[in-house]
């Protein structure tokens, strides 16, 4: 693609990336099924880059019953052994019994009175936080908020769900803003706070 826009620097030539940090990345996401994607995509993430995940996402979507919590909380072994054969997905045993854990806690601990999504975005009171870095060395990998959130969500029993990922998954899910200052993003998004 060469439209010349100034994206952040992580962004590649592939179009692939490019429409997800033109589209997705930093947007604010207050949907359920939406949010428990991203944690469960950016804990498939981890040791890989975000390309190899964005390339398997269609795939992911479709074997992870898009993402629906109740449908995976229910995978057995049969279901467990088909996606450890899927080569459209990060074949990684403990990654695939992840996804089926938490989904078993948002089947527990989330409903339509005590949404994830609220619970999620207590931690940014509810306000995307804009950052006004202007490289991405400044980006930092993890943050106090982060913190909490990994702790929290591992004491409720959520698997790959370290500081890192918490913190790629603000960004990801818009909790965050992280578009550098010479990225076209960056100057579209309001200041948020």
């Amino acid at each position: 693609m060469t439209d010349n826009l100034k994206r952040c620097a992580w962004v590649s030539h592939d179009p692939i990336y490019i429409d997800y940090h033109d589209n997705e990345w930093g947007v604010p996401i207050y949907d359920d099924r939406k949010l428990f994607e991203f944690l469960c995509l950016e804990g498939a993430q981890a040791g890989l880059s975000w390309i190899t995940i964005l390339k398997k996402r269609p795939n992911y979507r479709k074997v992870f019953a898009n993402f629906n919590p109740k449908k995976i909380a229910a995978f057995d072994d049969v279901a467990i052994n088909n996606l450890l054969n899927d080569s459209g997905i990060v074949r990684n045993k403990l990654k695939i019994l992840a996804f089926i854990n938490n989904a078993q806690i948002m089947q527990d601990r989330f409903s339509k009175k005590n949404s994830f999504s609220e619970y999620i975005w207590n931690f940014v009171d509810g306000c995307p936080i804009k950052n006004h870095f202007k490289s991405i060395d400044e980006v930092p990998a993890t943050t106090k908020i982060s913190d909490l959130m990994a702790k929290d969500l591992k004491r409720l029993g959520f698997k790959f769900v370290g500081s890192t990922i918490c913190y790629a998954f603000m960004q990801a899910v818009g909790m965050v803003d992280d578009h550098t200052t010479g990225c076209f993003k960056s100057k579209m998004q309001p200041n948020a706070g």
